[in-house]
């Protein structure tokens, strides 16, 4: 028994020690980092969150580029404009690909786009970047939705009159009401069973991979696969997801519409067009794939950055009374605010894009994939290795941003008071794999923010003596739930969805 017990230990002694010879021996063909564990890698450094302050201090020793290990897996971290930009603007073509987790894997497969690289992931994008763009045109066009949507939220918030609520339930609803007017073509009631578990979906799933278990399942998927837990959960809601989306499909196939109103519509008819084409994709896997990608992306991001920008404004009402006279001072009560208006509103303009970039809701970013080697920042970087730019050192990078770690909207203004775009502005990401639906969501920001701001004053509860900043830890960095009050502006006009 003895003898059985000390073979068993000094097999577990060799493994560990070739297994730390292999880790030492690979080290030395990648960037600088600090030193892995045998199985776990990294992953205990970083108490198995990838938290942008933790990136942070690694880059104060290990410079812009580095190395952290994912358990057996090395993640080459780029930090700063210069790095981030050589990465995925430079070399976008060979850091375009997108790696393919063990729990995306078992859940989503490599179909859609958000989870595909090489044809696949070129057919998908460039089919849904054609469809968002003729949707944004005619008479029932994207931003005329939006505007719709718009006065559905300021009559939700007219319905509190003056009273403590929390904003997060109705701007969730209206912002996933419209990427649902996109891919389904019609929105939904906020009471409606099926949206509200679509929406509870979308959360779950989003937020699960930055979660401790989220590290787990990649990094032992074998066992967390027989395992109970919160993973299983998270399959569950997925499964609803996906099978919200083909009974929206097969209403749309036993409707056949000739012109088409929506991103299926437009899917059907590519599958029909394409059908005789060996090197198309256009199949029903991938269309349910790329509508559950389209309602995961298009909700919680610019959600959540509308929920930063209304607790900025309470946490800066300094700020806010600016917003209100800008707005007061160039628009009539009655007009209707359009993406166009930004150019006659550049404080207010540039305090949406500041919310972008204090909030940061995507935090360090999505890691790619080397499709082929590549050369970043001096060192040889091969083929197949993962690598992530963190957006969150780029937004606050300080030879770029005069005041990186405050609220400061005047980043995006000049001496004169005119807006300014600036090239490390890049909440959105860049090159190949810059955010599908980045113009859709800055034309929401605007035309929600801008429509609140007109129609209320945004304040503490009476007693509250301050809203917290910190975040929500997830894939997306939500504020903690907070209450406010939207008090309404007696120069403003009450403007119903229905008036729209």
């Amino acid at each position: 028994m003895v003898g059985t017990a000390g073979c068993l230990l000094a097999l577990l002694a060799a493994l560990l020690a070739w297994q730390l010879l292999r880790l030492q021996r690979l080290r030395c063909r990648l960037p600088p980092g600090p030193a892995p564990l045998p199985v776990v890698g990294n992953l205990w450094l970083l108490r198995f969150k990838l938290r942008r302050e933790t990136l942070t201090k690694l880059t104060s020793i290990y410079g812009n580029i580095y190395t952290l290990w994912m358990g057996q897996t090395p993640l080459v971290v780029l930090n700063g404009y210069r790095a981030v930009r050589d990465g995925i603007v430079t070399h976008a073509e060979e850091v375009s690909g997108r790696p393919l987790t063990p729990f995306y894997r078992d859940m989503m497969g490599e179909k859609g786009i958000f989870l595909t690289s090489g044809h696949t992931w070129r057919q998908q994008r460039r089919f849904a970047m054609r469809v968002l763009r003729s949707l944004a045109l005619g008479q029932n066009n994207l931003e005329h939705r939006i505007q719709t949507e718009t006065g559905h939220l300021v009559d939700a918030f007219a319905n509190t009159k003056g009273k403590p609520f929390d904003p997060h339930a109705c701007i969730v609803h209206a912002i996933a009401n419209i990427i649902c007017a996109v891919v389904f073509g019609h929105r939904f009631s906020s009471e409606d069973e099926s949206f509200v578990r679509l929406i509870k979906a979308v959360h779950v799933v989003i937020y699960f991979q930055a979660t401790i278990w989220g590290r787990m399942y990649d990094a032992f998927p074998w066992l967390m696969r027989r395992l109970p837990g919160p993973h299983q959960e998270v399959f569950a809601h997925n499964d609803f997801m996906h099978n919200l989306v083909r009974k929206e499909v097969q209403t749309h196939e036993r409707r056949k519409a000739d012109d088409p109103q929506d991103l299926i519509d437009f899917y059907l008819a590519q599958i029909t067009e394409t059908k005789d084409d060996p090197t198309s994709t256009f199949n029903k896997d991938n269309m349910v794939q790329t509508v559950v990608d389209l309602l995961l992306g298009g909700t919680e991001t610019t959600s959540t950055t509308l929920l930063w920008a209304l607790l900025y404004m309470v946490q800066y009402p300094e700020i806010q009374e600016k917003v209100h006279r800008e707005i007061e001072a160039v628009l009539e009560p009655s007009h209707p605010i359009s993406y166009a208006d930004r150019k006659k509103l550049p404080y207010t303009n540039a305090v949406i894009h500041e919310a972008l970039r204090y909030s940061n809701v995507t935090s360090v970013g999505v890691p790619r994939q080397c499709v082929r080697n590549a050369t970043l920042l001096g060192f040889h970087i091969k083929k197949g290795t993962l690598v992530l730019p963190n957006l969150h050192s780029v937004v606050c990078d300080s030879e770029h941003w005069a005041t990186p770690g405050k609220f400061n909207p005047n980043h995006f203004l000049d001496l004169d008071g005119n807006f300014v775009n600036k090239e490390a502005f890049l909440p959105f990401s860049a090159g190949h794999r810059v955010c599908l639906g980045e113009q859709m969501a800055r034309v929401e920001l605007f035309i929600f923010f801008t429509n609140l701001l007109r129609a209320f004053t945004f304040q503490l509860p009476e007693g509250a003596k301050e809203i917290g900043l910190d975040y929500v830890l997830g894939a997306i960095l939500q504020p903690h739930p907070y209450q406010l009050c939207a008090v309404p502006r007696q120069s403003a006009t009450h403007c119903s969805a229905g008036g729209l």
